[in-house]
């Protein structure tokens, strides 16, 4: 009979559910991980557990109610549905299988349902390389292992925003969900990380985390930023934008530590004085819809865009189940199945 080959998604994770219990459970077991909060554990600890989480599970509790849909967290339904897809479209020596790297549905669940596999192929389903979302969930992904595979055994992918199909992919869902009315301003928000982790990366380059990344080389090869700044320029290639047209932005931040910039909220002031009226926002560091793109940016900043006066405001959804996406995670799997 022939091996199977199983492929294990990774997420970063969900509350249980909509209650505040949850929502405590799942930050602190989010923000206890020293790839997140890179800060001795015993500071770590007392950070987490007697200011943040206190003082930031009601407001989170707050942000997911308005997302919440009856069966679940949006990331919850669309990587449950991305699972069954992927599935459907591999052949029969594949077992698809989807995993969260905190909260339910756990990598140490979902690798026992590919145990039966002789070979593993790990897609970390966040494009750009980071310590804190990619590098923790292969280093749980390994912890959970033990000596199931041999390490020639199980194939790790540690970014794809490069992959040609992954920018075909976007590009797809760009101009599909593009408003009628021109657009001034296309931003590209990225979730944002501390400066620190960039520079723990051992980037090279000649960059103040400012301006713009140079492109990627061998110097800054693991910079999530510049990676970050490589697929804005890939996107906006294919969708035909001057540099005028869009901007990398990062959102997302936690705490009053130096984050990477220029941040998306704040650059919502310097386009208002800039005359511009409509712009429209997508967020390719996501692949599945989540609180970040949903609440954070789709009813937040609209927000804020509209009390500054702003005109119209386009949220571009998620890859989430999109034909071209699926494809995309199918050609990664036959690649590296060679």
């Amino acid at each position: 009979m022939k091996t199977k080959t199983g492929v294990l998604l990774i997420n970063i994770g969900t509350p249980k559910d909509c209650d505040i219990r949850s929502v405590k459970t799942y930050l602190r077991e989010f923000l206890s991980d020293p790839r997140v909060i890179d800060l001795p554990n015993i500071i770590r600890w007392l950070l987490v557990n007697l200011i943040i989480v206190p003082r930031r599970a009601p407001k989170s509790l707050k942000a997911y109610k308005k997302i919440w849909q009856p069966c679940g967290s949006p990331l919850e339904i669309y990587s449950d549905k991305l699972k069954q897809s992927l599935q459907q479209s591999m052949q029969d020596e594949f077992i698809v299988e989807i995993a969260m790297r905190y909260g339910k549905n756990s990598i140490q669940k979902a690798l026992q349902r590919l145990s039966e596999c002789g070979k593993l192929i790990v897609i970390p389903l966040f494009p750009q390389y980071s310590s804190a979302a990619t590098e923790s969930a292969i280093e749980a992904m390994f912890a959970a292992l033990e000596k199931k595979w041999r390490s020639s055994d199980v194939k790790v992918i540690t970014s794809f925003y490069d992959h040609p199909d992954f920018v075909s992919a976007y590009t797809e869902v760009i101009r599909k969900n593009l408003p009628k009315t021109p657009i001034d301003m296309l931003l590209f928000s990225y979730h944002g990380l501390p400066v620190r982790h960039i520079e723990k990366t051992g980037c090279g380059a000649n960059c103040n985390k400012v301006n713009v990344c140079p492109k990627v080389s061998k110097e800054n090869l693991n910079c999530y930023r510049a990676q970050c700044y490589a697929t804005s320029e890939a996107l906006a290639q294919r969708l035909g934008l001057s540099l005028k047209k869009y901007l990398t932005t990062f959102q997302s931040r936690l705490g009053g530590t130096k984050w990477i910039e220029p941040y998306t909220d704040k650059i919502l002031n310097d386009l208002k004085a800039q005359g511009v009226k409509n712009i429209a926002i997508v967020c390719p560091a996501f692949v599945t819809d989540c609180l970040e793109t949903l609440e954070e940016i789709g009813i937040r900043l609209r927000k804020k865009w509209e009390d500054l006066g702003g005109e119209e405001f386009t949220l571009i959804p998620c890859l989430n189940i999109n034909p071209r996406w699926i494809k995309t995670l199918k050609n990664i799997v036959l690649e590296q199945n060679c």
